[in-house]
C-alpha cells in the first residue's frame, strides 16, 4: 500500500504496519494512507478483523510528525476521511481493530491508540501525552482519555506530560493485556482470529452501539440501540438461528454473515 504504511491479510485480519524509522512518526501521507488501510478493512468483506503496529521495538508511533510540522505542515488540512492515523473518527468503521503498543506510544501515537477496540501492551510500552509541552493540544485525547481511566489521571497524563508504564496502562484498563516484550503481535493475532472465526454481525452490532449509546443516559441509550441498522441486522439473521440451532444440536456454527 504504502512505504511507511505495510498491510497484510490472512484468515479475515489485516496487519497493518506504521514503518517510518526512527520513530514512526505520523505526517499527513502517512495519515493518508492509514485511511486507505482502515477503508479497506471497512470495506472488503473478506476482511474481518484489524490490527495495527509499529515496525521496531521502540516506538509503537511517536505521533505527530513535529519535522514536517516545523517545515509548515499544520494540523488543518486532509488527513483522511477518519482523521489522524484513520481512527480519530473512523466512518462506518463496524469491524474490530487491536493495537499492538510495541514501544512508546507518545502524543499522536498515544490518541491513536485510544481509537483501537482492544489493546496489547507489551511490557516495555510506554504512554505519554507530551503535547502540553511543546505548545500544542492534545485534541482526540481530551476527549476520549477521561472517558476510558478515572479523570483524575487523564488530567494528570494530559497537563503534566508525564509517563505512564504499561503496568499502570493495565491496571487503569487503558491496555486489554500486558505481554513479554516481542509477543504483542502474536498475542494480538491470538485475539484476532478468534474473533474472525466467530460471528460478525454481532461484533459490529456491539461496536455500532457502544460508539452511538457512549454519551447518552442509559433509557435513552436503550431506545437508540433499538434504532440501529446494525442491531436490526443482527435480530434478523440467519446467523441468530444458526446459533441456536447449533447449540441445541450439539455442534458448531456455520456463520455466514447474514
Amino acid at each position: 500500500m504504502d512505504e511507511a504504511v505495510r498491510t497484510r491479510a490472512e484468515d479475515g485480519v489485516l496487519e497493518v504496519v506504521l514503518d517510518r524509522p526512527k520513530a514512526n512518526a505520523i505526517d499527513r501521507a502517512t495519515s493518508q494512507a492509514m485511511n486507505r488501510a482502515w477503508q479497506a478493512l471497512r470495506d472488503e468483506p473478506g476482511l474481518k478483523v484489524g490490527i495495527l503496529t509499529g515496525a521496531g521495538d521502540r516506538f509503537f508511533s511517536a505521533g505527530w510528525d513535529l519535522k514536517a510540522a516545523a517545515a509548515g505542515e499544520g494540523m488543518e488540512g486532509d488527513w483522511g476521511e477518519g482523521g489522524f492515523g484513520g481512527l480519530e473518527h473512523p466512518v462506518g468503521l463496524l469491524k474490530p481493530v487491536i493495537a499492538v503498543a510495541n514501544g512508546m506510544a507518545v502524543g499522536g501515537g498515544f490518541e491513536v491508540l485510544l481509537g483501537a477496540d482492544l489493546v496489547v501492551a507489551e511490557e516495555h510500552a510506554r504512554f505519554a501525552l507530551m503535547e502540553v509541552h511543546h505548545g500544542i493540544l492534545a485534541e482526540s485525547a481530551a476527549v476520549r482519555l477521561p472517558r476510558r481511566i478515572p479523570r483524575a489521571i487523564a488530567m494528570e497524563l494530559m497537563l503534566t506530560g508525564r509517563w505512564m508504564d504499561a503496568a499502570e496502562a493495565e491496571r487503569w484498563g487503558l491496555v486489554n493485556r500486558v505481554v513479554p516484550t516481542g509477543e504483542g503481535l502474536a498475542g494480538a493475532w491470538e485475539l484476532a482470529r478468534g474473533l474472525a472465526a466467530g460471528a460478525q454481525l454481532p461484533l459490529h452490532a456491539i461496536k455500532d452501539t457502544v460508539d452511538a449509546t457512549a454519551h447518552l443516559p442509559e433509557a435513552e441509550a436503550m431506545r437508540v440501540r433499538e434504532g440501529l441498522d446494525s442491531v436490526r441486522r443482527v435480530k434478523a439473521s440467519e446467523d441468530q438461528v444458526e446459533g441456536a440451532r447449533a447449540f441445541a444440536e450439539g455442534r458448531d456454527p456455520v456463520w455466514r454473515g447474514r
